[in-house]
């Protein structure tokens, strides 16, 4: 097999790769997603970092055997098009992505979902190795979910995995769904911000503002999180045990019907804060369990914030049938 690239698009981040046999990493390029400008400069940034990952490998876009691409969203590969990726900027109406991108990049192009992508990376190249079955869940922007059930990626009809829409207290916090109650309303980070931003309005002392400024960052990522929980700032430490609980609730809620072998936890936040709160999210699921003598493993992702792309790459070499 050639070069092909992969492309992780992510609510904060573009992240691109060139790999080649085994998933080696051999070109890689990160650009800030565009705040306005819609699919048309998500599109253009999308096309930019993967040129800039592939001129490190001496070759051209053309070269490569394809392009993959882990969107969120309403994604279909046989249409070729994204819709509703509400963490992007006016992103609601189908675009034509697959053949935007294969025109300006010269290579076919592939598209799937953003987090079952990134499960699938896990299970053939990271953490989820040894299992047939698991639950993959990216804890970043918002919260997403894949699913491989004997050894194969599990889409249902289109849309499996949205774990971060269970509901995890009803008639709770509106998330940025529109819906009430859902898991991401309360672990999102997206959600998180927004709340965090509340109650600094309310009066209650934060350094999270502090720190991103100090970053030059202009939103709260995962970083800015780490740093005012090291720096043990109290609005930071009673949002993220917030979204521990909601995690642990919802995860869980997802293993008494799937009855997997393990969990990966990966995405920005899961990967920045890593083993520490990956081991609470654990500890916070043991309640919910219905089978609580035989919990799945829970392991932090290995790929890190290349999963997403290097399991984009992926879908160059798989058969269409094969969704």
């Amino acid at each position: 097999m050639g070069i092909r690239g992969g492309i992780d698009l992510g609510g904060t981040k573009i992240q691109a790769v060139v790999v080649g046999d085994g998933g080696a990493v051999l070109g890689s390029s990160r650009m800030p997603t565009p705040t306005t400008g819609g699919p048309p400069d998500v599109a253009a940034t999308m096309a930019a970092a993967i040129r800039d990952a592939t001129k490190q490998t001496g070759a051209d876009t053309g070269d490569l055997e394809g392009v993959g691409v882990g969107s969120p969203g309403a994604v279909s590969d046989d249409e070729g098009t994204v819709a509703a990726a509400r963490n992007l900027p006016d992103w609601e109406e189908p675009y034509p992505l697959r053949d935007e991108l294969a025109s300006q990049l010269d290579t076919r192009v592939r598209l799937g979902n953003d987090v079952q992508v990134a499960t699938d990376a896990e299970f053939e190249l990271g953490a989820a190795q040894p299992y047939n079955s698991i639950l993959g869940v990216f804890w970043g922007t918002g919260v997403g979910g894949g699913i491989v059930l004997d050894g194969k990626p599990w889409l249902g009809r289109s849309a499996a995995g949205e774990i971060g829409h269970v509901v995890v207290r009803m008639d709770g916090r509106k998330c940025p769904c529109g819906r009430r109650g859902c898991m991401e309303a309360y672990a999102g980070r997206l959600a998180l911000e927004r709340r965090a931003r509340e109650l600094e309005e309310k009066g209650e002392h934060t350094k999270l503002f502090e720190i991103m400024e100090e970053r030059g960052r202009d939103r709260l990522t995962s970083g800015v999180w780490a740093r005012a929980l090291k720096a043990e700032d109290d609005v930071a430490r009673k949002l993220i045990q917030q979204a521990v609980k909601a995690l642990g609730a919802g995860v869980a809620s997802c293993v008494n019907v799937l009855d997997v072998e393990a969990v990966v936890i990966g995405g920005g936040m899961g990967v920045r804060l890593g083993e520490p709160y990956v081991r609470k999210i654990r500890e916070a699921m043991m309640p919910h369990l219905f089978v609580e003598s035989q919990p799945p493993a829970v392991h932090v992702a290995t790929l890190g914030d290349l999963g997403g792309a290097i399991g984009a790459s992926l879908l160059v070499a798989r058969p269409r049938s094969d969704k």
